[in-house]
């Protein structure tokens, strides 16, 4: 049997789910996916895998659904970028992948009286996290070979050890679904090399935990300079590359 490759067109960027998206649309098992997803133990996060259209194309979307408590301003592109984000094209650019970097801190007050602030991950707890999903160990390694150069990136962003970065909970959830289910796509179409020809991203800012930051966000940056990813702005102003896309 030939050995597959495959071939990265990253003409709009890339995020976990958009990764993810395009293997299922590629072959891969969507029924393995979602037992896979669903045998982790992370209870505030469902998957959704549908049909869509984009500019009137088909294609499948892959979505990372928190529960009310846990979805924060991740999914609010008002609220990142200050105003109605759009793409030349008049579409929503849509990236649900923000840890650290992007996730607003907030709590949560209960009928109780209680407040329940989320909480923060470390590496360690990531990948025990990962260790209790059903997958091939090919998939569990890349799984945490992604997480890891997402740590060593906020490590030296933030001037940190990457087992001491702290990745903020809401992220976390949504980045480990993300990571886990490229993983296991990946493994599944058995997939022995990458190409990537260059990766676009847009400019301007956004917003994060920790002020307003420059697009590329610091964490992505790192990641392209530290593996010499080759990439070129677009003329259009947004996120298009995520930390966790960058590291996949």
């Amino acid at each position: 049997m030939a050995e597959k490759s495959l071939y990265l067109e990253c003409a709009s960027g890339i995020s976990g789910d958009m990764f993810v998206g395009a293997l299922l649309g590629l072959g891969a098992d969507a029924g393995k996916l979602e037992a896979a997803l669903n045998s982790m133990k992370v209870n505030c996060a469902s998957v959704q895998i549908s049909r869509v259209k984009r500019n009137d194309l088909d294609a499948v979307d892959f979505d990372v659904i928190l529960d009310k408590e846990h979805d924060g301003h991740d999914h609010d592109m008002e609220y990142l970028y200050g105003h109605l984000h759009k793409t030349e094209h008049g579409d929503h650019h849509e990236d649900h992948h923000y840890h650290d970097e992007h996730e607003h801190h907030h709590e949560h007050h209960h009928e109780n009286g209680h407040t329940h602030e989320h909480g923060e991950r470390h590496l360690s707890e990531v990948n025990a996290i990962i260790d209790t999903a059903d997958i091939t160990e090919g998939a569990r390694v890349l799984a945490k070979r992604i997480f890891e150069i997402l740590a060593d990136a906020e490590g030296r962003v933030h001037g940190v050890p990457a087992d001491q970065v702290h990745f903020h909970e809401v992220g976390a959830v949504d980045s480990i679904m993300d990571v886990v289910a490229a993983a296991v796509c990946f493994d599944d179409l058995g997939v022995k090399k990458v190409y990537v020809e260059s990766l676009r991203e847009g400019r301007g800012t956004v917003r994060s935990r920790h002020g307003i930051l420059p697009i590329p966000v610091p964490a992505v940056s790192a990641i392209l300079e530290d593996y010499a990813l080759p990439m070129q702005f677009l003329n259009a102003e947004g996120e298009f590359i995520t930390p966790t896309g960058a590291a996949i």
